[in-house]
């Protein structure tokens, strides 16, 4: 039997240029994995710490030497003899290790990348590709592709941080991306056509010089249409509001606009949004600690909209269980490095999956070429995959690794349901 025979940890960089943390796991038979933890620009009050170093002299602060010495010293030393199989048991010497309720002695950043380094090598010592190690059961999730940038994302005047499409009527894994490809394209030709720029955000959408969200969402619904795709049937708009950026110490919201506004007005501007547009999934529409609003607005749109919880449950069972029993939203979006280990991971979305919750496995806008949540969207069955643009590599080595599983499935590959 295989045991852990050292953890190395390194800086390495993610996809907007700065530290993070990775981490290699050596077993005794010279089976090796490694993973990176990704970074976050919009992120909750409440995730797990990410370590980082804070002194300017080195990457201006945002240097992880700290968190990688805690990997190399503390870590490796706790570790070593432990069996790779027995996931929950890593993770429970981390989090024992650590001490802490967030993560802040270890950093979240260092013990995220060692959870994930071990599954990897678990799945290597069982000779199974990562999915299958994960679980028996798999089904390929339904891609949010980020199209225009706005918000914390880009250097617009967009409110709303992200505006995605879901190609809902997709056969397949190949199929869905041919739809997204299309629409992305078609997209570009209606930038260019009218003078504006086509370069890209932090998750590979376009961030044009764009002043309103009907502008941004009028775009879209061009382009599905230059697509020969009908909006609303085979192509939805999801869009990711990130309203912890959007509010004000009055609470209200400046979603539309400039100006902000209350609460019964932003439900008022969402409900036209939706009659409006076809769009299908509204992420962090209020903040993360008003939990009232969301109350209010999955009882208005939830029936027909998906209202995903990203800043509002950060991948944490305690959150998200106050919300399924104040029912403040039907999904909620899965990012492991919220929480810090796989095994918490995979706690969250049991708890939203017994209570019918849609689960969305989400990378970050500092990901890195790691591609573990391609893998964990497929064994969880989570309906959805949040991924970024057909765009930049660290987002395009998802969909690709996807792909793989497809092909590896064959015919017994399957797309999931979305409710």
């Amino acid at each position: 039997m295989a045991k852990i025979k050292s953890v190395i940890g390194r800086q390495v960089f993610d996809s907007r240029g700065n530290p993070t943390v990775e981490a290699q796991i050596y077993l005794d038979n010279d089976i090796t994995a490694s993973a990176i933890s990704p970074s976050g620009a919009s992120t909750g009050a409440f995730e797990a710490h990410e370590l980082r170093d804070n002194e300017e002299k080195n990457f201006l602060g945002k240097s992880v030497n700290i968190a990688v010495k805690n990997i190399n010293d503390k870590i490796s030393n706790k570790l070593k003899g432990l069996d790779p199989n027995d996931q929950k048991n890593i993770d429970c010497n981390l989090l024992e290790l650590d001490g802490s309720e967030n993560k802040t002695n270890l950093g979240a950043n260092a013990i995220l990348a060692v959870s994930l380094a071990n599954s990897k090598c678990s799945a290597l010592v069982n000779r199974k590709s990562l999915f299958k190690n994960l679980s028996n059961n798999y089904s390929l999730p339904v891609p949010l592709m980020n199209i225009i940038n706005g918000g914390a994302h880009a250097d617009n005047d967009l409110n709303i941080q992200e505006f995605m499409i879901r190609p809902d009527s997709a056969i397949n894994f190949m199929d869905a991306m041919e739809k997204g490809f299309l629409v992305i394209q078609n997209l570009k030709k209606l930038l260019k056509a009218k003078k504006m720029l086509t370069n890209v955000g932090d998750e590979g959408g376009f961030a044009p010089s764009i002043d309103t969200n009907d502008q941004a969402l009028e775009l879209i619904v061009s382009a599905i249409d230059k697509s020969n795709l009908k909006p609303g049937v085979d192509v939805a708009i999801c869009i990711d509001v990130a309203a912890n950026e959007l509010i004000n110490q009055e609470g209200l919201y400046s979603i539309e606009s400039k100006n902000f506004e209350t609460v019964e007005n932003v439900i008022k501007y969402y409900k036209k949004l939706v009659s409006k547009y076809p769009i299908k999934s509204i992420e962090d529409p209020f903040a993360e600690d008003d939990w009232d609003s969301w109350g209010k607005i999955t009882k208005e749109l939830g029936k027909n909209v998906q209202i995903v919880g990203d800043d509002l449950f950060v991948t944490n069972a305690k959150r998200l269980n106050r919300g399924i029993k104040e029912n403040s939203a039907n999904s909620i979006l899965v990012k492991p490095n919220q929480i810090g280990t796989l095994t918490e991971t995979l706690e969250v979305i049991s708890i939203a999956k017994k209570a019918k919750i849609n689960t969305i496995i989400s990378h970050r806008s500092g990901d890195t070429e790691d591609t573990f949540i391609a893998d964990l969207a497929t064994a969880t069955m989570s309906s959805q995959i949040k991924t970024g643009s057909l765009s930049r590599s660290e987002r395009v080595a998802k969909y690709n690794r996807l792909l793989r599983i497809e092909e590896e499935l064959g015919k017994s590959a399957k797309m999931a349901k979305l409710k």
